[in-house]
């Protein structure tokens, strides 16, 4: 049974909502408790008196006593259990907290800090929230979605905890990437809270600790494979589909293996996204073509070096390199300019086990075979450096310094995320450049101090770029996510970059305008599907006044009783 109802006017907008619960069960709906903001009239209604303070508060009172509360905490995993703690209890009031506090936020929800929220799901475990598809329990998958009470389910988000940001398998604990990537749809791209669903596959763990502890809630069992695991992810996601068969599938932190396998196998069926693969790559192509332009380079002339040559390393070269197909550059042409890394050296096409992303950039260099990346850079002259390969500290003195050597503005970006994973610091990087680098970072670092001048790092962070993706689907009602779409929100989300008014300015806008860019992106994203033929929205409709009328704002409403 559907718990609330909204109700909206002509053009589209939540007016009020309508309920039948009162009392506790009113007040343990997260979703729509509004705690000591519950007007008298509303009291009196729903039966509330006497289960409330006197005093009536407002929406920013609370979240200022909240905030209060907050600055208090000192650890950074602390803090984030108490803004998980919020959204247990009220979500309208966490979001108009986070959404006040953005910058300062972000990383307490989403990365860094939720890889260590990850890492202690089971131990911190005290509230259950999202789906869990258990392969031991897999005759249950029906019932267990039957058991979502919404009828009205926007976005999915699945994962199978494998390959969790950089840190790796941490199995059930996935769900907590999942949760904090739909925290960010929301707090970017106001997606409505309340339509989305945070799915967890749990298919077993290959992490040993997890095995060994007594505390851990998943699958106690090694991670299943092959033709096991694809029936299962098949049975899963086909269930998934009749229950909600108008929903976006967002897929998250697969294994190397699975995530590019997982992707192909369903882009063409359903509307279906990964961000590892796609929206990275998106983000950091926004990233490449602000930085070209800001030092009036042109894309054709680039040498890119990819250090890390999994899913997220090959999703960022396919990236660019389709946008520089799309810019009108020969596909073989393009292809050349790509030299990816792995752990056993250079890409080269008489390796074994490659996969099918890696066989599209393999080279044939025999004299590079097996040589290190400094021996590369210095060979091929690289004019961008991009990491993802979570080695720390792999961006040496003497690659910085070889690549400053033979490149005006070398283009360093160490994307490994969390922050101890990075491949280098900003600072190192800028000081061993002697300034002439442009950095951007996977994960949030703070300013760097250069000869008199402050310098803000840019964190290449996909919640630029994949809250912006979704919206632009859901508001063109799109049935694929096509490869222009993608190309759309990368050109889109460029357009915003500061560097384009001073070179020396950061490749990347701050969160402050994140609600307009996210807008923007997926005004473009929307006008893409159009172009392609995969949007199913009337072509009457106003797409911006259409993006406007769903993007969802945390504010209380009237409520109505059913």
């Amino acid at each position: 049974m559907t718990k609330f109802t909204e109700k909206l006017d002509k053009d589209g907008n939540l007016i009020s909502i309508t309920t039948s619960l009162t009392g506790d069960d009113l007040l343990q709906t997260t979703e729509i408790n509004k705690g000591s903001s519950f007007s008298q009239e509303e009291r009196a209604k729903f039966n509330l008196d006497g289960k409330l303070p006197d005093a009536i508060e407002t929406l920013d009172q609370q979240v200022d006593r909240m905030y209060e509360q907050y600055k208090k905490i000192k650890n950074n995993l602390d803090k984030n259990n108490f803004l998980n703690q919020i959204k247990q209890y009220n979500e309208t009031a966490f979001y108009r907290l986070v959404i006040s506090h953005l910058e300062e936020m972000l990383p307490i929800v989403y990365t860094p800090t939720i890889g260590d929220a990850v890492m202690n799901y089971s131990f911190a475990f005290n509230n259950p929230c999202g789906l869990f598809l258990s392969y031991a329990n897999q005759d249950k998958i029906e019932q267990s979605l039957n058991n979502i009470s919404s009828d009205n389910i926007d976005i999915v988000l699945i994962t199978d905890g494998e390959g969790v940001l950089g840190i790796g398998d941490w199995g059930v604990g996935g769900i907590d990437i999942c949760i904090g990537k739909l925290m960010v749809y929301t707090l970017c791209a106001g997606i409505d809270p309340a339509r989305v669903l945070p799915i967890q596959l749990d298919t077993g763990t290959n992490n040993q600790q997890l095995l060994d502890d007594p505390m851990y809630l998943g699958w106690r069992h090694k991670r299943i494979s092959g033709s096991e695991y694809d029936e299962f992810v098949d049975k899963a996601i086909t269930a998934i589909k009749k229950r909600f068969p108008d929903t976006y599938v967002h897929w998250e932190d697969f294994g190397r293996a699975n995530a590019r396998r997982v992707l192909d196998k369903y882009r063409s069926k359903f509307v279906s996204f990964n961000d590892d693969i796609q929206g990275t790559g998106a983000t950091t192509t926004a990233c490449i073509l602000s930085a070209l332009q800001a030092i009036k380079k042109p894309f054709e002339e680039q040498i890119l070096v990819f250090f890390g040559a999994g899913s997220a390393g090959t999703g960022v070269a396919e990236q660019l390199y389709n946008a520089l197909v799309m810019s009108g550059v020969d596909k073989e042409v393009a292809r050349k300019q790509f030299w990816l890394i792995d752990r056993d050296g250079l890409i080269c096409s008489d390796m074994s086990d490659l996969t099918k992303s890696q066989k599209m950039f393999a080279r044939t260099e025999k004299d590079l075979k097996g040589k290190g990346l400094l021996d590369i850079v210095t060979a091929i002259k690289p004019t961008v450096l991009i990491g993802c390969s979570t080695v720390k500290g792999a961006f040496t003195e003497d690659i910085i310094k070889t690549m400053a050597s033979n490149v005006e503005r070398p283009i360093v970006f160490p994307l490994s995320n969390p922050t101890s994973l990075a491949e280098a610091t900003p600072a190192d990087i800028i000081n061993w450049s002697c300034g002439k680098a442009i950095v951007a970072t996977g994960s949030p670092f703070d300013p760097v101090e250069y000869n008199g001048k402050t310098i803000r790092i840019s964190q290449c962070n996909n919640a630029f770029l994949f809250p912006g993706i979704g919206l632009g689907v859901l508001s063109s009602k799109a049935t694929q996510v096509t490869d222009n779409m993608i190309s759309a929100a990368s050109h889109a989300l460029s357009e915003w970059s500061p560097s384009l008014k001073d070179p020396s300015a950061p490749v990347l806008p701050s969160f402050d305008d994140v609600h307009e860019i996210s807008r923007y992106v997926a005004l473009k994203v929307a006008e893409a599907a159009k172009e392609d033929g995969v949007s199913s929205i009337d072509d009457s409709v106003d797409l911006k006044k259409h993006i406007n009328s769903i993007f969802w704002e945390p504010k209380y409403y009237p409520y109505e009783q059913s």
